[in-house]
């Protein structure tokens, strides 16, 4: 009786919500096109395992600007250049805020972190201090010493695996290396190891907090169950943050006692003592608290995505064996064979950019982008985006738009050699990070990492499949989630190149 009663009470809130909702888009203007939506569930079933896939779909019918009912969520989803560039960059100041997931209340996540603040005084701050402090050029280039060093990690690992003719998991490896070169970048440590046992805490919390972010939550369908937390994922979020914020308190309060205890110590190059730096010498917001919220973004944010898509880019290569020879040409032509590649040589390497463009293309980290919301009603293309409406921006249609592209489902990076084209927020053909004041801060170390693995893995090593299959034949299904993921994991031999 306890649990019909609850069930009851909840089901009301959920209906009033929902024609409470209608009611006012009804008086809102003219909404876009879009599939009709039941009552109560609306067009939720419609997104199916894949909703990229699934969006794209129902955009060919019903047009690039597109309005669904998710739950009791208004949701407009933008699936060309065109648009995408009215929202991003025409209508930016107003259509700038987050439609933050109910997860992200976690520790009051929302209220302090980079990705889901509102645009204000606060985030302002945090985004300076991104800017300069952290991703700046000369920043960068301080650190490039400690992530050569995770990069070397890297190779004597496939090495190893070479001598023992061991297969590697590389979508593992590269996150492994993605986390080793953030944590190496932000606090000169490695959080994880190789073929071992010990020192993976922190990986597998990293790991279990992407991936209870990855549930699909009825509560962001229908926020007025986020205080139920039905699922438990807003608990399970809470367990892991607290961990993670444990380790980042050790890493700073040691930091903090080394400064202390020895002035004349060498500094460390690493952004933790550029960020200790700063708040030393200037009377800034970035308290203790929000400096672990920050962190926390980006490990989130730079981890996961870094790995998926070095992932992507050689399945890529290992299906497209001439091009996966191409890219090492290049590589033994402009750096040597013998010569460890270094930041600097990736302005040298076309044909590595471009086969990492593609990949973005073909393949983007975050298929919708993180979620907008409209802050007042706007007109786009003669529709009424409503307020408080989540937006998103489908750049998986995007890459898969033959009129954009010409044979848009091949893998084919020279369409980028005479192509003047970037991916860094001006060709909204291209724009997995985003674009206007919300383009993800991180780009520029994502830039280096990305092109350092890929090449760390290909110049020396050339790489077999298991169990005799052509290189055809490798699996390309996606999995939906807070990256886009290959369904079934990449696995290959390495073979030392002499």
């Amino acid at each position: 009786m306890d649990f019909l009663t609850s069930f009851l009470v909840v089901l009301s809130f959920v209906v009033w919500h929902f024609l409470r909702s209608n009611l006012r888009l009804r008086r809102s203007g003219k909404l876009p096109p879009g599939p009709y939506p039941f009552p109560i569930i609306s067009n939720i079933l419609q997104l199916g395992k894949n909703p990229h896939q699934s969006l794209t779909k129902l955009s060919k019918i019903y047009g690039p600007l597109m309005y669904l009912k998710l739950g009791s969520r208004n949701t407009i989803v933008v699936s060309s250049p065109d648009i995408a560039k009215q929202v991003l960059q025409k209508h930016d100041q107003v259509l700038s805020s987050r439609t933050s997931p109910a997860a992200a209340a976690a520790y009051d996540h929302f209220k302090k972190s980079l990705v889901w603040l509102p645009v204000g005084s606060q985030w302002r701050n945090l985004r300076k201090i991104c800017k300069e402090q952290m991703f700046s050029s000369h920043r960068l280039d301080a650190s490039q010493g400690l992530r050569q060093e995770k990069l070397k990690k890297l190779c004597n690992y496939v090495h190893d695996c070479c001598i023992s003719d061991q297969v590697v998991d590389i979508g593992g490896a590269a996150f492994i290396t993605s986390l080793n070169l953030m944590s190496a970048t932000l606090f000169s440590v490695d959080f994880a190891q190789f073929n071992s046992s010990s020192s993976q805490e922190t990986k597998e919390l990293v790991r279990g907090l992407m991936e209870v972010g990855a549930v699909p939550n009825l509560a962001d369908f229908f926020p007025v169950l986020k205080f139920i937390d039905p699922q438990g994922i807003l608990r399970e979020c809470k367990s892991y943050i607290s961990k993670v914020f444990v380790i980042f308190d050790d890493l700073i309060n040691q930091r903090l006692k080394l400064r202390n205890e020895s002035p004349d110590h060498p500094a460390r190059n690493d952004l933790l003592e550029a960020i200790l730096n700063y708040s030393q010498t200037n009377d800034s917001e970035l308290t203790f608290d929000v400096l672990k919220h920050l962190l926390l973004d980006l490990f989130i944010g730079g981890t996961d995505t870094t790995a998926s898509t070095v992932e992507w880019i050689m399945t890529e290569l290992i299906r497209n064996p001439e091009k996966m020879s191409k890219a090492r040409n290049e590589l033994w032509t402009i750096v040597g064979r013998n010569k460890e590649v270094e930041e600097s040589d990736i302005p040298r390497l076309p044909y590595l950019q471009s086969v990492v463009k593609e990949t973005f293309r073909y393949h983007p980290p975050a298929p919708f982008l993180v979620p907008r919301k409209a802050e007042v009603d706007t007109e786009i293309n003669g529709y009424t985006i409503p307020k408080d409406a989540q937006i998103l921006v489908n750049v998986w249609a995007t890459g898969r738009d033959s009129s954009l592209w010409l044979n848009p489902d091949l893998f084919e990076p020279e369409r980028f050699l005479d192509r003047e084209i970037d991916f860094r927020g001006q060709d909204f053909e291209l724009i997995p990070f985003g674009s206007g004041r919300r383009i993800c801060p991180g780009l520029p170390l994502a830039h280096r990492m990305v092109h350092l693995m890929v090449a760390t893995l290909i110049h020396s090593f050339d790489w077999k499949l298991e169990n005799g299959m052509k290189p055809e034949e490798v699996d390309i299904s996606e999995k939906f989630g807070l990256s886009l993921q290959k369904a079934v994991p990449l696995t290959a031999f390495p073979i030392k190149m002499s």
